[in-house]
């Protein structure tokens, strides 16, 4: 199955992503000195999560970071996470294509996720190996939700940003139907106007809740005119919506009330 047949199934209920971005500081009182507290963590937020989302993404920063055990807690995270639930690895990768392929091999044979973020700033032979494995999802950065976005991403080349020449450059490499882009919910009216620009794409949309991302645009922008492939990711307001022992109660309940005000926009 292709990542987009895949997505479309996955959001039969739900455009909700929660970000498994766990910080071992941030864990309860109770599992920060268990040497298993990561894991025990993720597993709880999946089980009590995984019937109100359609897509887990997974920043490796956090992982990579605590070293070799760090792969250990990634692989254990992704065998708990239901197989019609879709797995974004964010790294952010971009590098010229010998090594591009090396990412694009770790992060799809090995660890085997649905779906990577691209930076594809170094054009298309950095992007190309990860495009190659057709049934896999490629997100590449359009318009992200920082402020640093306006320092390049938003420079005149010619009449247009240069977001704009990205997005319009990389629809021309979309030969495997597998390209889709993130946009920040920060940046609502570039999120508008980029859904004209590529009507057909997934978003994968960050920046709802702690960095201040409006939500109904986030679903009425973001979607397609059939109402999906809007990836709207959350992840302090869920993983940390309580410190302690009641995380799971509390991480279930945010993400209802997410996963129920999304419905409402996406009617």
């Amino acid at each position: 199955m292709n990542f987009n047949s895949k997505l479309i199934k996955a959001q039969k209920n739900s455009l909700l992503c929660v970000g498994l971005d766990t910080d071992q500081a941030k864990l309860p009182i109770h599992l920060r000195k268990n040497k298993n507290g990561i894991i025990l963590f993720n597993k709880a937020i999946i089980n009590s999560t995984k019937d109100f989302v359609c897509a887990y993404k997974i920043n490796l920063a956090f992982y990579e970071s605590l070293g070799k055990e760090g792969w250990h807690i990634l692989k254990q995270t992704l065998k708990a996470i239901p197989k019609n639930i879709i797995t974004i690895g964010d790294g952010k990768r971009g590098d010229i294509g010998n090594t591009a392929s090396q990412y694009a091999k770790s992060l799809f044979d090995d660890f085997g996720f649905d779906a990577v973020t691209v930076n594809p700033y170094m054009g298309y032979d950095s992007v190309e190996p990860f495009l190659n494995y057709k049934n896999k999802g490629i997100f590449l950065l359009a318009v992200t939700s920082n402020k640093g976005a306006y320092d390049f991403q938003f420079l005149k080349v010619g009449k247009l940003p240069l977001y704009k020449h990205v997005v319009k450059t990389s629809l021309k490499w979309n030969k495997n139907n597998n390209i889709g882009f993130v946009v920040g919910a920060t940046k609502s009216s570039q999120l508008k106007e980029l859904r004209k620009l590529a009507p057909k794409s997934p978003f994968l949309i960050p920046g709802v809740g702690a960095q201040g991302g409006n939500l109904r645009d986030a679903v009425k922008h973001g979607s397609t005119i059939k109402n999906n492939f809007a990836i709207i990711n959350v992840s302090r307001s869920v993983l940390y919506a309580s410190t302690g022992k009641d995380f799971a109660i509390a991480a279930r309940k945010e993400t209802i009330k997410l996963a129920v005000e999304i419905l409402k926009y996406r009617m």
